[in-house]
Parts: structure tokens; C-alpha cells; sequence
């Protein structure tokens, strides 16, 4: 091949053969492969990345876990506002889907990670707290300064006084999440134990995918960031509520008409049969059957009788006589609720 036949034109070398170039850029093969740093933080992805993260988007199929982090956030500002007697506005930043070891190696230290175990679904989820909203809440629950710039982050450890504030902090995240998730499911979080190294918080195995919401708490000039992490696994079993669209918010209507309808039913009349004596006869002897004749039944030795509702039998007895009326005293029960000593 002479000099002048290698330097074809890209449109002359795809008439005859695919040209593979020896040596690619840098740039060009983070464009092919995806490994786009900018595009965590929400940007599309593309590439090869674009298919071992695909999971990630996961949370898009889950509206109900974005209204419940959004009643979350509200309902926190109302209990951090009783709490520290301060002006607080808490907003959610953002629900998106992240890798349970993404999260752990993205919490910056100091942070403190408390682990909660979720009632009702028998797992855990992580509340995340970091540095400066911590400082910001003792220094407004120990009447420290108010308002005045930024808070210092200091490279130390918690105090046993930081932990036991940011402590109460959590609780009312845990309390306000479990109200915000009633309308859904009947689920509780208690506070299982408070980590300030993340790796020792560790729930889940690193690639779980989790749905990761972020607070922004906001107290006069001052505040931090909180997260709430929520693997999928500790999600399953509410899996197919969570996917639907809208849900009323007077959630508690489906149980005032459960009660309504229990309370209607139970004061509903029933017309009862008893039944003292049995005889089969063939359709010959009954269409024989004349006026002033006569039809016998085999006396039962103890003299006792069925109860029954329709064509089931709730109750068996034996006969007696109170007054002018037939009695039947109740020795067992087939069916029907409590246990009555007797019934005429």
C-alpha cells in the first residue's frame, strides 16, 4: 500500500474497510465508556455506564416515596420549629436512587449516622446528620449565639452532650417519617444506635440499590444537610403501593368505614329456626298427606334441638319450658359470636 492510499479520507476507508485507530484519547474513551464524573450528580449518563447504572433510576418508579419524603420535610420544619423555638424552614433537595457504598463513602466526616429499624418491615434504614447541622443544634438548644454566620466545622470527635442533642434530632426525623408514612403503610422507625464512623453503619451490602433522600435544615443563618437512606430490600414488602400514582391523603378514611361498615353489620336483624326434630319422607307419603293426618317423629332421648340461620347450623341446645314459651339452654356452638348461657 503506497503512501497516498493510507491518507484515504474517513468516507473513502468506510467504502472498503472499518479503520481502527491505534491509540484513542483520554476523552474519547470516557465519552465511549460513560465514565462521565459530572453526571453524578444527576446528569445522564451514557455509554457503558449508562447499563451497569441503569438500576439507579429505579426510585422514578416509586411516586408515593417522593409525596412521603415531601410530607416528611414539612412535617420536620413544624417539630424543629416546637424543638428549638427558632424560625427553621427544612426543604427536600432531592430523591434519587444511589448504591448503599456510594452513599457510605460519599458522608463526609464528621457526620453522625444513626441505623433504625423500621417497624412493620423487619429491616433498617439510615438517618444521616452531618457536621454543621449538628454544631447548629446545640448551639441553639444551649442558648448559644443566633444568627452571625457560618458555623465552624472543628476536626474532632463528637461530645457524649453533641450526641445526646443530635439524638433528639433523629427521633423527631424518625417520628415525623413514621407520620408522613401512614397514609401508606402502617410502619414505625425506632432508633436502633447512632454511628459517627460510616462504615461501622453498614445495613446493607455495597452495590444494594437505595432510594437516597436529602433535607436541607435551614435555622436563621445557620443549619446543615440530613439525609434519609431507604434500601429497596427494606422497601419490598410496600413495593406495590409505593408504585401508584396518587393516594388519598385522609388516609385513615379506609378504617372509619371499616368500623362503620363492622358496627352496621353487627346490628343487622336474623331470623333464627329451631329445628326439634327431623323426618325424611319419600314424595308417594307426602303427596298422600291429608288434613287430621297424622305425622310422627322419633322422640329424641335427650330432648335437644339445632339453632340455625338459614340452612346453617349456629347453635345446639336442649329443649325446656320457661312460662308459656319454649326455652333452649346452649351446651355448644358451631358458629356465630359470644357464648350465651340461654335463648327462647
Amino acid at each position: 500500500m503506497t503512501e497516498h492510499e493510507t491518507e484515504m479520507s474517513p468516507q473513502e476507508t468506510a467504502d472498503h474497510e472499518v479503520e481502527w485507530a491505534e491509540k484513542l484519547k483520554s476523552g474519547e474513551i470516557n465519552d465511549l465508556l460513560g465514565f462521565d464524573l459530572s453526571a453524578e450528580d444527576g446528569g445522564d449518563r451514557s455509554g457503558l455506564m449508562a447499563l451497569i447504572n441503569s438500576v439507579l433510576v429505579s426510585h422514578r418508579r416509586l411516586p408515593m416515596l417522593d409525596v412521603i419524603f415531601d410530607r416528611t420535610a414539612r412535617q420536620m420544619t413544624t417539630s424543629l420549629r416546637h424543638m428549638t423555638n427558632d424560625n427553621v424552614e427544612v426543604s427536600l433537595d432531592d430523591v434519587s436512587s444511589t448504591r448503599f457504598g456510594d452513599f457510605l463513602n460519599a458522608v463526609s466526616a464528621p457526620s453522625v449516622v444513626g441505623v433504625f429499624k423500621a417497624e412493620g418491615l423487619d429491616n433498617y434504614c439510615l438517618f444521616a446528620v452531618d457536621a454543621a447541622l449538628v454544631y447548629s443544634v446545640v448551639d441553639v438548644l444551649l442558648g448559644g449565639r443566633r444568627g452571625g454566620g457560618l458555623v465552624t466545622i472543628e476536626d474532632r470527635s463528637f461530645t457524649q452532650i453533641e450526641l445526646g442533642l443530635v439524638q433528639r434530632v433523629l427521633d423527631l426525623m424518625a417520628a415525623d417519617l413514621t407520620e408522613a408514612f401512614k397514609p401508606i403503610a402502617d410502619v414505625s422507625f425506632s432508633l436502633d444506635r447512632i454511628e459517627t464512623t460510616p462504615r461501622f453503619a453498614a445495613i446493607a451490602q455495597d452495590a444494594s440499590v437505595c432510594s437516597l433522600a436529602k433535607f436541607r435544615i435551614d435555622m436563621d443563618e445557620r443549619g446543615g444537610r440530613a439525609a434519609v437512606l431507604m434500601p429497596h430490600g427494606t422497601l419490598e414488602p410496600i413495593f406495590k403501593v409505593l408504585q401508584r400514582e396518587f393516594i388519598n391523603e385522609s388516609g385513615g378514611s379506609e378504617h372509619i368505614w371499616r368500623d362503620h361498615l363492622s358496627s352496621e353489620i353487627a346490628a343487622a336483624t336474623l331470623d333464627l329456626n329451631v329445628v326439634l326434630a327431623e323426618k325424611t319422607v319419600t314424595i308417594k307419603e307426602l303427596d298422600g298427606l291429608k288434613a287430621g293426618d297424622t305425622i310422627r317423629f322419633a322422640g329424641a332421648a335427650d330432648n335437644r334441638a339445632e339453632i340455625r340461620a338459614g340452612q346453617s347450623v349456629v347453635a345446639k341446645g336442649k329443649v325446656g319450658r320457661a312460662g308459656e314459651t319454649i326455652a333452649i339452654r346452649l351446651d355448644g356452638r358451631t358458629s356465630g359470636a359470644g357464648e350465651n348461657e340461654e335463648a327462647a
